[in-house]
């Protein structure tokens, strides 16, 4: 029997900022188009085809899993999540461990304007575990990223402070394959106070 491609791969999506520059305010909980940010990414990446999907929580983490509907998705923990993305992605990866996952589509929480059909494009990229893909925006690599599973190893070793895979994908910035996402989505991130001019009006409460 042959495996669906897209049932091979895993959503992973890091939640677990604490939105310092927002007041303190976990990004996972601020609302978009009437749900919650992190409702939204999960349901974004279930929508475009992934298996499974693992949430990486760390700010407000109770909170999160008191509020949100995330159902089917594994929460995933990072008790050291004030250190910065890479210690995230590595909790995400590590969850992943003894999985049938052989690929991880990464996204971030704070970035409601990439939706299911931009981690489709990338998602369609993956062709086994040595895949290497990334969202391009007028030729720029952003997120979402997708990791083989060969690659997994690396991209833990090399995620520190804030950088996630960035300085992986820097030394093998030849493998990845871009994949255009710009008339699907908008990358832009809720970072600070004026970010949240994005979002419709209340909804960031």
């Amino acid at each position: 029997m042959v495996h669906e491609p897209r049932a091979q791969v895993a959503g992973l999506l890091l939640a677990a900022g604490g939105g310092r520059r927002l007041g303190g305010r976990p990004k996972a909980l601020l609302r978009h188009d009437g749900a919650l940010l992190v409702e939204r990414a999960a349901r974004a990446l279930r929508d475009a085809g992934c298996g499974r999907v693992h949430v990486v929580l760390g700010a407000g983490a109770q909170e999160v899993r008191e509020r949100a509907a995330l159902p089917g998705c594994v929460l995933v923990d990072n008790p050291g999540w004030e250190e910065g993305m890479g210690s995230s992605l590595r909790a995400g990866l590590g969850s992943l461990a003894g999985t049938d996952a052989r690929g991880a589509l990464v996204g971030l929480v704070d970035q409601p304007g990439i939706g299911p059909e931009a981690y489709a494009r990338v998602l369609d990229a993956f062709t086994g575990e040595t895949s290497l893909a990334a969202a391009a925006y007028d030729g720029g690599r952003g997120h979402p990223v997708l990791l083989g599973a060969a690659h997994w190893p690396g991209v833990a070793a090399a995620a520190r402070g804030d950088r996630g895979a960035r300085e992986y994908l820097r030394r093998h910035s030849a493998e990845i394959r871009l994949v255009e996402c710009g008339d699907v989505a908008r990358p832009y991130d809720i970072d600070t106070g004026a970010d949240l001019a994005r979002l419709p009006p209340g909804g960031a409460h």
